[in-house]
């Protein structure tokens, strides 16, 4: 039997090689997304979909929101379409659901249906080595892959001081919504670590204010009161007066009444 490790990285290869053998157009992939993962095939992706609800973290036309109204949710697969030029990756669009257009007279390579580990493996790989917006984009689309936990390898890249500040960011907003105990230590870890630059640590103290049921508001009152960063203890503090948590409310009493 393969180890699962072998398996992944020989999958990954593969992919790479297959994307690194098209010529320069749009290379086209699919992979199958994890459950909850739905979307319109076009501009509206939700991360929490259930009986028709798209619950929060709606994104639309590149931007993160609530949202209540219902959508048309599709439950996949999630379509990454890489823009090749001169043997570069010089975009990302990522979509979920819905079907590719007729490539018309662009010059397309579709690859298919792929393994979602594999196309994580990829993808993880390309924001590491990639500057600007294609590392960013590559990001996101790995946290919709089925079968994947995909927050110890954010970690690993956020500590990653080769890889531009801007992907960093991106892998630690999406740590945030992996969400869960061991991803919430994650994220206190890079706020403690001193080998992290300020930005980082700022971007992580946002990701614990954006955990579901308030599960980083112990975090960052911790990290209010005894982080050694007067901004990143006054990043924790905005978030939590945004939090309405009554211990958010206790902790600012207990600063006022100390005045």
């Amino acid at each position: 039997m393969i180890a699962p490790l072998v398996l992944a990285l020989a999958l990954q290869g593969g992919l790479a090689d297959r994307v690194a053998a098209a010529p320069d157009g749009d290379v086209r992939f699919s992979f199958a997304t994890r459950p909850g993962v739905c979307g319109n095939g076009r501009n509206m992706i939700s991360l929490e979909c259930d009986d028709g609800s798209c619950g929060r973290h709606r994104i639309s036309s590149g931007n993160y929101y609530d949202d209540d109204a219902g959508c048309p949710c599709e439950p996949g697969p999630a379509r990454v379409a890489l823009q090749k030029r001169g043997g570069q990756i010089g975009r990302v669009r990522t979509y979920v659901g819905g079907a590719w257009r007729a490539a018309g007279d662009a010059r397309v390579t579709d690859l298919g249906v792929v393994p979602a580990i594999a196309a994580a493996r990829y993808l993880l790989d390309l924001a590491a080595r990639s500057p600007g917006d294609v590392g960013h984009d590559a990001v996101f689309p790995v946290v919709l892959a089925d079968s994947v936990t995909p927050w110890p390898d954010l970690l690993r890249l956020a500590r990653l001081t080769t890889v531009p500040g801007k992907t960093r960011r991106s892998a630690v907003f999406w740590l945030g919504q992996a969400a869960g105990e061991a991803a919430t230590r994650g994220l206190t870890e890079l706020v403690d670590d001193s080998s992290v630059d300020l930005e980082v640590k700022e971007s992580a103290v946002f990701a614990l204010s954006q955990l579901r049921r308030d599960e980083g508001v112990p975090a960052l009152i911790r990290i209010a009161r005894s982080h050694a960063s007067p901004s990143v203890r006054k990043k924790a503090l905005f978030w939590l007066g945004q939090s309405d948590d009554p211990r958010a409310l206790a902790l600012f009493e207990e600063i006022l009444t100390k005045r």
